[in-house]
């Protein structure tokens, strides 16, 4: 997808409301996961992902809220929630949305910049913050690094 800066600003409420849809979906599969992962060696990014929640929930409200301000109408409709049996799978999933997420919200910042709407970037950097130490956590639960963000 090609970088669009300058946006209008029913386009922000486009991008925003897949924005929330990402954020319904995160909540759901941390709520789920954190219930679901077996083994000892799960047991503390168990904990995590409960944690998780609610901190994606919270981005939610915030999305919502900045998606009103634009006088657009928030979604209610999550993207769709990858399941598996295997909890390596599960945290697999949730890195991979967590990279996609902070590639959305770095660009969504550069547009909202663009457009003037410097609160908007304000919200979505806090929220990039938290994003980038779920990405974090996740990385480490799986032994691996980091995942640039590309």
């Amino acid at each position: 997808m090609k970088d669009e800066t300058k946006i209008s600003r029913k386009r922000m409420i486009e991008l925003l409301n897949e924005d929330l849809a990402r954020e319904y979906q995160a909540v759901i599969s941390y709520v789920i996961y954190s219930q679901t992962l077996k083994g000892a060696e799960y047991n503390h990014i168990a904990q995590e992902l409960e944690k998780h929640a609610g901190e994606e929930l919270q981005h939610a409200v915030k999305i919502a809220k900045q998606i009103d301000y634009f006088n657009g109408t928030p979604t209610n409709q999550p993207k769709e929630v990858k399941m598996s049996g295997k909890s390596k799978e599960m945290l697999k999933f949730d890195l991979e949305n967590e990279r996609q997420t902070l590639i959305n919200y770095r660009q969504r910042v550069r547009q909202a910049d663009e457009m003037g709407e410097y609160a908007l970037g304000e919200v979505l950097r806090e929220i990039i913050a938290q994003e980038q130490e779920h990405l974090q956590d996740l990385a480490d639960a799986l032994g691996i690094d980091t995942p640039k963000i590309c």
